[in-house]
């Protein structure tokens, strides 16, 4: 069943989301299996927030395991992750 994922990561900057995504887009398993749509932005409140559509909460937390290295090296230590089931998800 596929999923919305929000992360908020509090104190985070375009900067480290921009290397993180850039260390990513370096591997060969990005994006990540299960992805179905990505955005982020700042929150409003002085960090970052992301806000993925993922085809299951299983293929997300296996992309988490494999990526905590990478954003761990960006900076960001803080990330609160929420997860909801999705009724509908229509990509365009």
């Amino acid at each position: 069943m596929a999923v919305i994922v929000t992360v908020e990561i509090p104190g985070g900057t375009r900067e480290q989301y921009e290397e993180t995504i850039r260390a990513l887009g370096a591997t060969d398993w990005f994006p990540a299996s299960g992805l179905l749509a990505h955005a982020a932005g700042p929150d409003g409140d002085g960090g970052w927030k992301v806000v993925d559509f993922w085809a299951s909460e299983e293929e997300f937390l296996a992309f988490v395991e494999r990526a905590r290295p990478i954003v761990e090296r960006a900076g960001i230590s803080t990330m609160l992750p929420t997860v909801q089931q999705a009724v509908n998800v229509i990509l365009r």
